[in-house]
């Protein structure tokens, strides 16, 4: 499996990958360290991707404790009626099946699964333990398959191969080997689409859904917010693929270019300016020109539309500072956003970041006093808001505790929010939680006399 997939390691279109010298692309990503897995291991990335398939079942082959690890802490949303990855599955391994082997244990897991919740596919995953005593999944997921008569797939998926992108790249593997490609939609049209690496976090596709439903754009297959196994076996009949997260599945998006002839682009539904500029994309690639002015007259429309609606909010928010301690995609078209509200930006992290992302923020900070973070702790996200009087900290749900220890106002901005932010209606929702935030009294009592 490892050296099957060693090629992921040196994705050829990852724009860290084409930035290094050719005696640095050889030794491909950086691998992981031992005892700095608490970020998220392969395992854990290979379980966000594929967990929001709401109808199939995902068992995890090792201990429970690794079941728990991506477990219903991710704000993924479905409309699915009763979504399976609510429950969390697992072989539940003990000392005494690593000593005589555990895959019959998987097999009658398998077989329960099946008779007792009928998904339409089951994902099972190899763990760290499963891994290093030789479990061999393919195996018993082909004859499980057979005897069945449902997919079965195997996701060789564990922890100490790799760090959590990698383990989001090999499930976009699983995705290509097993399912993309092994079904046909009732009808095609010009503008189908794929969405990639989109999650629909806190419900955040259906925030764009509208926008595309308006323009006669089709999304033909999500991968995976909101997903059902079915949409993604005919994701292959799709004329222009949509990337959202752009280390997680670059993989998959070239490799349906290569296989299928699918070209894609890179794009963000955060920020006004971010959504205009995606759809204008999109339309481009698909090559339709009245596609291109609807869009036009759709986001003029829209933005309009918006600056009204956040026009009670815009005193409280207008010259107030912040700094965002995230990454990817969200490190630079928040600070698109956050500006269209008339915050003032200070500075970002960079972690998790691409060049390609570290390129769009140094484009668009140049000639201005920006901060740019690669990595850094509570104490130095603190020293950094106190030293250029930072009023907002826009981060992910661990440094809710730094902002409570600077008595800071924060927003959550990472997967385990609760409000979605994308898309026009994200825009207005995110100005009202940081107007929200501003007129707590909380902050006023906690920096006053005691």
């Amino acid at each position: 499996m490892i050296k099957a997939n060693k090629e992921l390691f040196n994705e050829p279109d990852c724009s860290i990958n084409k930035a290094k010298e050719a005696k640095e692309r050889i030794k491909g990503c950086s691998k992981p360290v031992p005892g700095k897995a608490s970020g998220g291991c392969a395992f854990d990335g290979a379980q966000i991707v594929l967990y929001p398939i709401a109808d199939c079942a995902h068992i995890v082959h090792g201990p429970n404790l690794c079941c728990s690890h991506s477990y219903f802490t991710r704000g993924t949303r479905t409309t699915y009626k009763e979504p399976l990855y609510n429950y969390g599955f697992s072989t539940d391994l003990a000392e005494t099946d690593i000593i005589f082997g555990a895959e019959k244990k998987l097999l009658n897991k398998i077989n329960y699964v099946n008779d007792h919740f009928k998904p339409r596919a089951i994902f099972v995953y190899s763990t760290c333990v499963s891994a290093m005593i030789g479990e061999d999944i393919d195996r018993i997921c082909k004859e499980a398959k057979d005897r069945l008569n449902i997919p079965v797939i195997p996701v060789d998926s564990p922890g100490f191969i790799g760090k959590k992108n990698y383990g989001n790249k090999l499930a976009g593997e699983a995705l290509l080997k097993h399912v993309i490609g092994t079904g046909k939609p009732h009808n095609t049209t010009k503008r189908d689409i794929c969405l990639i690496g989109e999650y629909n976090i806190a419900g955040e596709i259906w925030n764009i859904m509208p926008l595309f439903d308006e323009l006669g754009i089709r999304v033909l297959s999500k991968i995976t917010g909101d997903s059902t196994f079915d949409e993604l076996t005919y994701g292959h009949y799709a004329k222009c693929s949509v990337v959202i997260c752009s280390q997680a599945l670059l993989s998959l998006a070239r490799k349906l270019k290569e296989q299928f002839n699918i070209p894609y682009i890179q794009g963000s539904f955060y920020s006004m300016k971010e959504i205009k500029k995606t759809l204008l994309n999109i339309a481009d690639e698909l090559q339709d020109k009245p596609l291109r002015k609807d869009i036009l007259d759709l986001t003029k429309r829209k933005e309009v539309e918006t600056y009204k609606k956040i026009v009670p909010y815009a005193e409280k928010l207008k010259d107030k500072k912040v700094f965002i301690y995230s990454g990817g995609v969200k490190s630079w078209s928040f600070v698109y956003l956050l500006e269209e509200l008339g915050l003032e930006v200070i500075g970002t992290s960079t972690r998790k970041s691409t060049d390609e992302d570290i390129e769009h923020l140094k484009a668009y900070f140049e000639g201005k006093q920006k901060i740019l973070m690669e990595q850094g702790d509570g104490i130095k996200i603190l020293e950094l808001m106190q030293k250029h009087n930072a009023d907002l900290l826009l981060a992910g749900g661990r440094n809710r505790y730094t902002s409570i220890k600077g008595m800071y106002p924060f927003v959550d901005i990472n997967q385990e929010r609760l409000h979605a932010y994308s898309g026009y209606k994200g825009i207005i929702r995110l100005a009202k939680d940081i107007y929200n935030e501003f007129s707590s009294p909380v902050f006023k009592i906690a920096r006053g006399p005691f």
